[in-house]
């Protein structure tokens, strides 16, 4: 009798190994392709962004190759200081990590799912305590949902695809930080050069006033000049006051940027960098395609397809494969004994009948939110082109405007240095020389000005091309 009960023992747990064992190998055969997929999907995330994200954010900046091309160690430097303590990149790059978890997640219902489960009771009569019994039992369960229509191996392409879209939407955002770092950075160098003008001119000013106060005492001034020269000093020392704030204010957005408070003292260059030079002809338009915002677009339209395909899927029967051995006893070492163990092989199939219509509008709208996503991916790409040919544009404009500028401003200097010899000398009165004064601030700051936008329109059109062209 002991031999038979442990054979029987023996040939249970060996078909509750097998089935386990056969639910594995069937899952891991049936979704290798998913995991191969899986595996290099999400390949891009470090594994230091367990521990911290702020490593793997610091090392991620060398990925925005396109700051070094202005030749300015400060302005690579904020950049990396940006990308490393920026709240919102740092939120996107969680977000990454929330969707590569959700991947996780999905995949795991490919796989058999075993649960361990203990339970003890007591029961008696009131009147007599001693008619109390009690009862335990201590069972191991196996499950399996076969994955006939690929219903859940869509569901986690799905969540592969929407993790690397999340993945492309970091990359996007930490160019677009780098971008408006680098603008900021550009737009603070502007205000403290117009400053820099600004003084200049005052200085001049103020010189110009000594002398008209010099010759209305001597009777060969008006007052008239010596308000309109007061006028004019009273109008550029306002200039300065605003200007001057400009530029705080382009500090303070900068260390913001950065991560740190806006105290407005942020050390920068007294002149703008190297204007990188164009792309030469010939360049490509397969470049777009590594923009991380098209990369984005595009893995949304992959996980649209795939919701589709798992809601599909969901309008036909499930099958699943469940298996169980137990014991039960009043005495936890007699639960394993073979007249206490029980075992069950089942399946279960699910096969929907009506559901008032709940499936088959799931099936709609994942249907319509695919060609959403389609035709988002599709204007997406026509919104890069048009970036692209509007800054190549743009520049071609702005170097036309920086050649006659640049010829405006040294015309008005060597005026104005002819002025002041003539206003001294007599021929000309005050009014024409500050007219000419005029006309040195006016071309000089508009020089710097266009200047500025030009490192500008490189930036807009290194995001355009989603990085250099070399």
């Amino acid at each position: 009798m002991f031999t038979r009960n442990k054979t029987i023992n023996k040939v249970i747990a060996f078909s509750l190994v097998i089935l386990i064992t056969s639910c594995a190998s069937t899952s891991n055969r049936s979704t290798q392709k998913i995991k191969d997929n899986l595996k290099e999907e999400v390949a891009f995330t470090p594994q230091s962004w367990a521990n911290s994200v702020d490593k793997s954010v610091i090392s991620d900046a060398k990925n925005v190759g396109w700051m070094y091309s202005f030749k300015d160690d400060r302005l690579v430097a904020l950049i990396f200081k940006a990308t490393a303590n920026n709240q919102e990149l740092k939120a996107a790059a969680l977000n990454v990590e929330r969707a590569v978890a959700l991947a996780k997640q999905a995949g795991a219902q490919l796989k058999p799912q075993v649960n361990l489960s203990y339970s003890a009771a007591r029961s008696g009569i009131a009147a007599n305590s001693t008619s109390n019994s009690s009862n335990q039992s201590l069972a191991l369960q196996a499950s399996w949902e076969i994955d006939l229509w690929g219903r859940i191996s869509a569901g986690q392409q799905a969540a592969v695809a929407s993790a690397r879209a999340a993945e492309a939407d970091f990359r996007f955002a930490q160019h677009s930080l780098a971008a408006a770092t680098a603008k900021t950075y550009f737009m603070a160098i502007e205000a403290k050069i117009q400053s820099q003008i600004l003084k200049d001119i005052l200085e001049s000013l103020k010189e110009t006033n000594r002398i008209v106060e010099v010759q209305y005492k001597n009777g060969l001034a008006t007052a008239q000049d010596v308000a309109l020269a007061k006028s004019d000093l009273a109008t550029t020392q306002e200039q300065l006051v605003q200007i001057e704030s400009s530029e705080k204010e382009a500090l303070r957005a900068l260390e913001v940027l950065m991560g740190v408070y806006p105290e407005g003292k942020l050390e920068i260059r007294s002149n703008l960098p190297v204007l990188p030079g164009l792309p030469p002809p010939g360049v490509p338009s397969q470049v777009l395609e590594r923009r991380p915002d098209l990369i984005a677009s595009e893995r949304r339209v992959a996980a649209a397809f795939n919701v589709e395909d798992q809601a599909k899927a969901a309008t036909l029967p499930q099958l699943s494969l469940t298996a169980s051995i137990s014991g039960a006893s009043n005495a936890l070492s007699n639960i394993t004994d073979t007249e206490n163990v029980a075992w069950q092989l089942a399946n279960n199939l699910l096969a929907p009948l009506f559901d008032g219509g709940m499936r088959e509008a799931q099936l709609e709208v994942s249907t319509v939110e695919r060609k959403q996503a389609i035709a988002a991916y599709v204007q997406s790409a026509l919104n890069a082109f048009n970036e692209v040919e509007t800054n190549l544009e743009l520049a071609t404009s702005l170097n036309k405007r920086n050649q006659l500028l640049t010829e405006a401003y040294n015309q008005a200097e060597k005026a104005h240095k002819i002025a002041e010899l003539r206003y001294k000398e007599g021929e000309i009165a005050l009014v024409d020389l500050l007219a000419i004064q005029q006309r040195v601030l006016s071309s000089r700051s508009g020089l710097e000005s266009v200047r500025r936008l030009g490192l500008e329109q490189r930036v807009n059109l290194y995001l355009a091309l989603g990085g250099d062209w070399k």
